[in-house]
C-alpha cells in the first residue's frame, strides 16, 4: 500500500529514517535541491524576484500543450473517423491495438510530466513568496 501514498509520504519516511540514523537531514538530495533554489533566489533583488514570481504564476496557471493535446486529439480522430477507421481496421486488430497502446503510453507520460512541472512551479512560487515577505 506504500506505493499509493504518494511522494510526500515517501519523503516523510525517508526523512524519518535518516533522522533515526542521526544523519543530517539538510544533506539529503531532496532538501539540498530546495536549499540551492532558495540560496539562488536570495541573491536576487526584489524587483527581479517579483518578475520571476509573476512568470512562475503564469507557468503554473497556463494550461500548457499537454492538456490541450489530451482533450483535442480524440475530437480530431472523431472528425476524421471514417478515414481513420478504414486505416486502423484495414490491417486488422494489430494496427488498432498498436496505435491505441502507443497513444495511451504517450498521453500518460506527458500528463505525468505536466503535473510534475506544475508541482515544481509551485515550489518556486512558495520559495519566492517567502523571500519577498521577509
Amino acid at each position: 500500500m506504500m506505493m499509493f501514498r504518494g511522494d510526500a509520504h515517501r519523503l516523510y519516511v525517508q526523512l524519518k529514517k535518516a533522522n533515526n540514523q542521526k544523519l543530517d537531514l539538510n544533506k539529503l538530495p531532496e532538501l539540498r535541491e530546495i536549499a540551492e533554489i532558495q540560496e539562488f533566489y536570495q541573491t536576487l533583488d526584489n524587483d527581479t524576484l517579483q518578475r520571476i514570481f509573476y512568470r512562475m504564476v503564469k507557468e503554473r496557471s497556463g494550461s500548457g500543450i499537454i492538456p490541450i493535446f489530451v482533450s483535442t486529439f480524440p475530437w480530431l480522430l472523431f472528425m476524421f473517423s471514417n478515414r481513420i477507421q478504414d486505416f486502423l481496421f484495414s490491417g486488422g486488430i494489430l494496427v488498432l491495438a498498436t496505435f491505441s497502446l502507443l497513444y495511451l503510453i504517450i498521453i500518460v507520460f506527458y500528463v505525468v510530466l505536466h503535473f510534475r512541472e506544475r508541482a515544481w512551479a509551485d515550489v518556486h512560487i512558495h520559495i519566492i513568496k517567502d523571500i519577498l515577505e521577509k
